[in-house]
């Protein structure tokens, strides 16, 4: 079975259109689970501390001033992008993920048409670590769509200082323009990023250039899509995929880690150090689990258990990051020619839309076999491959105690070929292993560590070694090619195999480890109990940079490399301009749509359409153009959700604001009284009461569009 039917994963849907997450009230997890990020509560649209990574990454400074370099075509900012991170010479990929997606479900669904094929729209996830030269942790941080023909970026990028991703956006990305970066209105993004993060599809990425449908259309457009090839199979979209998922996990370990510990008292303090010293070995031993110690316990476990039940007594939901894998070209047979065809392939019914209510995910529970491990495992990703790099290099060149551990062993000798199975004694301790070692010209040349199990059950597994000269004694020693750590953040440093005189299938083993961890230990021990220890540790989002630069210091490193000076110059963000409000007086039958419409509608861009921008005229004359699909969107809540062709308007997540749900805004006098002004706008047009029936006979899509066609 090929990887494209078995591997679940899929479309990256950006800034998207209004409507959010609406979970049924009756679902008694929800009526006892607190949230990681309640969808109904986006946040200020502009940062409350620090900036986007995405800020960080473009601004520079000239002559004392900051600015953004934007480098264009888009091809050009790739490459940028790409050059900050290290490539995988096992992959041909690049190290910046992207997929081209003509027909999708983003806000700019419809910018291209009816040429959708011949302008995708390119969504863009960062999966690699930086590289040496680089401080930035862009990896799971940074995600771009981009669609040629509005001319506009879509950013979600993370920011550490404020422990959360920012929605931006950057207009005029053209050639001649004149990019200015914004800030985009949270509201309207957490409509479909109810999670806060970017959002993907479940497999199998039928909207993207993974489908061979979509990948042959692409092709035969004949036009060069900034360096993607149209032909693309599984591989991009799963590492898309991985990589939502790992950024969607940032917000629990955020909120776990400046609540699930207490405030800023000791205690509080000591437990965070315990967690960043736990998430350190988790990321220098390759995800190893390590078992907790009684200090592990006392500090950490014990106190981070209690103040997550009295906070969230029910858990922590997690809300969802995917959604239903669409195949826009169902059915077709031939790509059409003429334009409403082809416009009725963007249509994305109800059952698809990212706007449609999703059941959460999971609930964190503290008392989940697996919870403490989820922490840690997730605040290791905060550990960048170059801190760990840094590390390892800070920890080899300091004085270390060695630990040797021994085995008897059985040999199977070879011609070419030995294999090896150690074990102590029954009623001893020492190491178990199974290798199998290679011979070249009568001599031990390398060997394979199929697995190694140290005392207190710590595990190693396929690890590559090359001989060295054997020790006294010793018949042939082995150096790990890469020294794998234990789960305890120690290095294996060795191994030497004795086998007994005349008896060649006999013998014995040593392990070395050295014993280097116990450096990070006492740093961050020292750093928690220092003048510097509140700030460090205090409940606040985890301060990734300033942490890892006092840590080396700490270990004595002679340089501290700093970043990002350039984005603290840059001017005041900005928020995206609304558009300019209706003169006043404004005529009541328009006023009543501004306070359930103008968060979304009421805009300088033109997706969602904009139809509450302008003068009282234009206003007033935008409404009537929009009329027919203003009034299938109101008539939604009259059908149940498998007979809706769309999704209701205002989007069922933003009901709370005006203190109902979706019972009561269906029988809501308000929305009689404005499906009735739609109504009455649509008789004024052919002197007939509007059906839903027959408006939707040729489709949504076919309805007039409501802003006019340029």
């Amino acid at each position: 079975m090929s990887l494209r039917t078995t591997v679940l994963i899929g479309l990256l849907g950006l800034i998207c259109g209004p409507g959010a997450v609406m979970w049924a009230a009756a679902d008694p997890l929800h009526a006892v689970a607190s949230w990681v990020i309640d969808p109904a509560i986006p946040g200020d649209n502009l940062p409350p501390a620090g900036s986007s990574l995405f800020d960080q990454l473009f601004a520079v400074s000239r002559n004392g001033r900051a600015s953004f370099d934007l480098p264009f075509p888009f091809a050009a900012l790739l490459a940028r992008l790409d050059a900050q991170l290290a490539r995988d010479p096992a992959s041909l990929l690049p190290p910046a993920k992207r997929v081209l997606i003509p027909l999708g479900r983003s806000l700019q669904r419809n910018a291209a048409a009816p040429d959708y094929f011949a302008f995708p729209r390119v969504v863009v996830a960062v999966d690699s670590p930086p590289t040496p030269a680089s401080s930035l942790l862009l990896k799971d941080r940074l995600f771009i769509g981009y669609q040629e023909k509005s001319a506009v970026l879509e950013v979600i990028s993370y920011n550490e200082a404020a422990g959360r991703f920012e929605f931006q956006l950057v207009q005029d990305y053209r050639a001649g323009g004149k990019p200015q970066v914004v800030y985009a209105n949270r509201t309207l993004c957490f409509a479909c990023h109810q999670n806060g993060a970017p959002i993907f599809s479940r497999a199998l990425w039928d909207e993207t250039n993974a489908n061979p449908q979509i990948a042959a259309l692409l092709a035969a457009s004949g036009k060069r899509f900034y360096g993607i090839p149209p032909q693309r199979g599984v591989d991009v979209p799963y590492a898309i995929d991985i990589s939502i998922k790992r950024a969607n996990g940032l917000a629990l370990t955020q909120r776990l880690w400046q609540e699930g510990c207490g405030g800023a008292d000791r205690p509080a303090l000591r437990c965070r150090a315990g967690l960043f010293t736990a998430a350190l070995r988790h990321a220098l031993s390759d995800g190893r689990r390590a078992t907790p110690d009684a200090d592990f316990d006392n500090q950490v476990a014990a106190p981070l258990r209690a103040e997550s039940v009295r906070r969230w007594p029910g858990g922590l939901i997690i809300a969802p990051a995917d959604i239903p894998n669409r195949d826009p070209l169902y059915g077709l047979a031939a790509w059409p020619d003429d334009s409403p065809r082809r416009a009725a392939y963007a249509h994305v019914p109800a059952r698809f839309e990212v706007l449609a209510p999703r059941p959460a995910q999971a609930v964190w529970q503290t008392d989940a076999a697996n919870a403490m491990d989820q922490l840690v495992g997730g605040l290791s990703e905060f550990v960048a491959a170059t801190d760990r790099l840094r590390i390892e290099a800070i920890l080899s060149a300091r004085p270390a105690r060695n630990v040797r551990h021994r085995a008897p062993c059985r040999f199977e000798p070879g011609a070419s070929r030995w294999s090896v199975r150690c074990q102590p004694a029954i009623g001893q301790t020492g190491p178990q292993l199974t290798a199998t070692l290679e011979m070249a010209r009568g001599k031990f040349s390398s060997g394979r560590l199929e697995r190694l199990t140290l005392p207190g059950k710590d595990s190693l597994n396929g690890v590559t070694f090359t001989a060295t000269s054997p020790g006294q004694g010793e018949r042939f020693a082995l150096l790990p090619l890469h020294s794998p750590r234990g789960a305890d953040g120690n290095p294996l440093t060795r191994i030497g195999f004795r086998v007994s005189p005349g008896k060649p299938s006999e013998g014995s083993v040593t392990v070395d480890m050295r014993q280097e961890f116990s450096a990070v230990e006492q740093a961050v021990t020292a750093l928690v109990d220092g003048p510097h220890g509140a700030a460090l540790f205090g409940p606040k989002p985890f301060p990734r940079q300033q942490l890892f630069a006092a840590l080396f210091t700490r270990l004595g490193a002679t340089q501290v490399t700093s970043c990002c000076r350039a984005a603290d110059r840059l001017p005041p963000p900005q928020l995206e301009v609304p558009g300019s409000q209706a003169m006043s007086p404004v005529d009541a039958s328009v006023q009543s749509f501004y306070p359930y419409c103008a968060a979304c509608h009421q805009s300088a861009e033109t997706f969602p359409p904009n139809f509450l921008s302008g003068s009282r005229t234009q206003v007033a004359a935008a409404l009537r153009q929009c009329a027919p699909r203003l009034y299938v969107r109101l008539s939604m809540p009259d059908l149940t959700a498998e007979q809706r062709d769309k999704t209701p308007m205002p989007p069922e997540s933003l009901l709370p604001a005006f203190a109902s749900d979706s019972a009561s805004w269906r029988a809501s006098p308000t929305r009689a009284a404005l499906l009735a002004q739609v109504g009455e706008w649509l008789r004024a047009e052919n002197a007939q009461t509007p059906k839903l029936a027959q408006l939707l006979a040729g489709g949504y899509e076919a309805l007039r569009p409501c802003l006019p066609t340029p």
